[in-house]
């Protein structure tokens, strides 16, 4: 025995004492060292711009002596152009590298698999930044993570701006070689997913519909997901036997879905929304999901974005469908001025088998601001309600196994908390309980009663301290610089040239602007003048538009009187045309239009905004589409912007649409697109279709607007949906103009038609 001891002393001792420590400035150095690599050595990367690398990594180390790759500098070795890193060895470590500036196309960012047959196993990337990595164009799809092969594990990195199409992390399932691989996702910062417009805008997707059935056993705990908004499902579940927990979820608009597999587990996360639209939480789909001991504070989200929605199946539903949802736990869950949660959600002629053999118990819902706390769309016979409280005052008429006690709140840190209501409520010993001890690391009755007051208020701090790259600091926000008048065109395109990504604010001082060059608008412009004379723009070429406001780009125009007459652009202005991944904005207040013979503002096929705000502006004697959101022909849920605002504005003596707005498909996944139409004067306006046409708008506001002669006896607003919609048209007056085509989805009311 001494004999063995002394051998394994002496293999140890010849390891530690042949590790080298090897410093590589390049990416042939790399693969070279890469290639000699012995378990225990240490490989620097000389910190520096290592531009179009691809880099892999096939050496294998040891449990006890990994063969670690590292930034001389944790943030300061720079990973750009087209770069992508793959794992392909085994007890491999990648720390401090810092993407940025760059694209991936077609691969992975990073990718724990080296080619079709080869995977990564043991392998870990750490303290590692991937920042607004993104394909130029919107849908140039691709992944910044893929996993593949087992246990291998991404910690403590930061994931930021991720806008063209693709999920930003994948567990993969392909074969046998990367099933039941509990790889751990964990101490993750992910930041600011602006809304997609379409789907597969997930942060986390483990597992794929087609294999669904098989576990993956992945772990996603203590991670920080905040203003992840790409679509309705953060984290997407489609395998079985995974955990989430532990996880906070800040103002995301979506939530952590079950969508595929069974026995999944989804507890001691926060999901901290703040009152912000479309908040979610947990969306639950299969059979044995389990749902413990998680805060849904005042989370806003609605149908899918429930705080908690349990779906209706499809009967005999293949696994990549919707089966129906048995056998599961909800329990010990805090609700805290949330939204109903939605109990059969989906419900409709293909979804309709309610859920069954489901434990509903000891949830507790403190509500100051809503009268109901669920919403049914279907028989909940089969959901079995035990020892949940709510909140005395409420007026919802609840159904067994439910009880109203006064439930007293406390503030900490502006936040409002339950507190544990001294009385224990007691455990019905149920047989869905009892299969299902041993699943989750933490025995149920064990865990306390509801969330402890501190624990939130300090929660924030924590994951902040806790996640993501320890390095890495947002770049400081970018300051207006000072007004630059401008004379002329030639002035206005100087002006803009020079300030390359730099915001400027531009002051027109001519009346006379004679257009030679198209403008491209790639950072924050304000257009102003304070003259109010009329600004006349004319053409001495005819350029396809006036400007083009580029991804990453934002333009508002404020307080100018422009007269177009002799523009003879064929549109004013129109969103990127290359189709690119960064999103545009577009403002425009306090303005007059007129005489514009084209379309006033045109969204590229491809071309995303976040917001178009359009306030207090006047269009008179126009001919042409004033905003055209209809070019997204595919039928795939895409679209242009995420939110349109027409507000306060007066259109007189139009000719062709005032807005129409195309969202084809029967994808459910995303918010948008929302518009609101409110407080408008429409007047003497005429076109060969609808005014104001809506295909697959997801939300709209259609208020206290006025039409006068507008369009008699014809369309003056079109309403069309493929899925559910919610569109309120309302206090709205109509004289001597034409119908108003409405679907089941517009809710009508106090309308006046004269």
């Amino acid at each position: 025995m001494l004999r063995l001891l002394l051998l394994k002393s002496c293999t140890l001792f010849m390891l530690f004492a042949t590790a080298n420590t090897i410093t590589v400035k390049n990416a042939a150095e790399l693969a070279k060292a890469n290639k000699q690599a012995n378990p225990g050595d240490v490989i620097i990367l000389q910190n520096g711009d290592w531009n179009n690398v691809s880099m892999t990594l096939s050496c294998a180390g040891t449990v006890e002596n990994p063969i670690t790759f590292k930034a001389e500098t944790a943030g300061k070795v720079l990973i750009t152009g087209n770069s992508n890193l793959k794992l392909g060895g085994s007890f491999i470590v990648v720390d401090g590298l810092n993407f940025s500036n760059g694209y991936a196309g077609d691969n992975a960012v990073i990718n724990f698999r080296m080619n079709k047959t080869t995977v990564a196993n043991n392998c870990r990337v750490t303290n590692c930044v991937i920042n607004s990595f993104n394909n130029p164009k919107r849908m140039d799809e691709n992944y910044w993570v893929s996993f593949s092969g087992k246990k291998n594990r991404i910690d403590h990195c930061t994931f930021l701006n991720k806008l063209n199409m693709g999920v930003l992390m994948a567990v993969t399932l392909e074969d046998d070689a990367s099933r039941e691989n509990f790889h751990s996702i964990d101490h993750n910062y992910f930041g600011v997913r602006l809304p997609l417009a379409s789907n597969s805008g997930e942060i986390i997707r483990v597992g794929v519909s087609q294999h669904c059935q098989f576990n993956s056993n992945t772990q996603v705990t203590d991670n920080y997901f905040e203003h992840c908004d790409g679509e309705t499902e953060i984290v997407s579940i489609k395998s079985g036997s995974n955990i989430v927990r532990n996880n906070l979820f800040k103002e995301c608009q979506g939530g952590v879905v079950l969508r595929h597999g069974d026995n999944n587990t989804v507890e001691n996360n926060i999901f901290l929304g703040n009152g912000k639209e479309g908040t979610g939480g947990v969306r639950i789909i299969n059979a044995g999901q389990w749902v413990v001991n998680n805060l849904f504070y005042k989370c806003r989200g609605e149908g899918f974005r429930s705080p908690l929605s349990i779906m209706n199946g499809v009967p005999n539903s293949p696994a990549n469908r919707y089966v129906p949802v048995t056998d599961a736990v909800v329990s010990n869950n805090s609700f805290v001025n949330c939204a109903p949660i939605s109990l059969c959600e989906g419900s409709d002629t293909e979804r309709s088998v309610a859920p069954d053999r489901v434990l509903f118990e000891r949830n507790v819902f403190y509500n100051s601001r809503d009268s109901v706390i669920y919403h049914r769309y279907d028989d909940i016979s089969g959901i079995h309600f035990t020892g949940n409280l709510t909140s005395q005052n409420l007026q919802q008429q609840l159904t067994t196994g439910f009880s109203k006690v006064l439930l007293v709140p406390q503030k900490t840190n502006n936040a409002s908390i339950i507190l544990t209501p001294k009385a224990a409520v007691s455990r019905p010993g149920d047989s869905l309980v009892k299969a299902a001890q041993g699943r989750i690391s933490t025995n149920l009755s064990a865990i306390p009663g509801f969330w402890d007051a501190r624990k939130l208020a300090s929660v924030e701090n924590n994951a902040n301290k806790n996640s993501g790259s320890v390095w890495f600091k947002n770049a400081k926000k970018l300051t207006y610089r000072k007004a630059v008048t401008c004379k002329t065109w030639n002035d206005v395109a100087k002006a803009i040239e020079e300030v390359k990504d730099q915001p400027v604010f531009i002051m027109l001082t001519g009346n006379d602007y004679t257009i030679d060059q198209a403008i491209s608008i790639g950072t924050d412009v304000i257009i102003t003048s304070t003259q109010k004379k009329e600004i006349k723009f004319r053409s001495s070429a005819i350029n396809d538009h006036v400007f083009e406001i580029k991804g990453g780009g934002s333009l508002s125009l404020d307080n100018l009187t422009m007269n177009l007459s002799v523009l003879r652009e064929v549109t004013f202005i129109t969103t990127d045309t290359s189709g690119s991944s960064s999103h545009g904005n577009f403002g425009m207040s306090n303005c007059s239009i007129s005489h514009l013979k084209g379309t006033f503002f045109e969204a590229a096929k491809s071309s995303i905004c976040d917001s178009i705000v359009i306030i207090n502006n006047m269009y008179k004697n126009n001919k042409g589409k004033l905003f055209n959101f209809s070019n997204e022909t595919d039928k795939k849920g895409y679209y242009n912007v995420e939110q349109l605002k027409f507000i306060g504005n007066s259109v007189v003596n139009h000719e062709d649409q005032i807005i129409t707005m195309l969202r084809g498909g029967n994808d459910e996944s995303t918010m948008g697109p929302l518009l609101v139409f409110r407080n408008n004067n429409i007047s003497n306006s005429l076109c060969a279709g609808p005014q104001l046409s809506l295909y697959g708008t997801q939300k709209s506001f259609i208020e206290k607007n006025i039409f006068t002669d507008c369009n008699t006896r014809q369309t003056v607003i079109l309403f069309e949906d493929a899925v559910r919609a919610v569109h309120l048209f309302r206090n709205n007056t109509l004289k001597n103009s034409g119908v108003v085509l409405t679907d089941k989805y517009v809710q009508s009311s106090n309308n006046k038609i004269l």
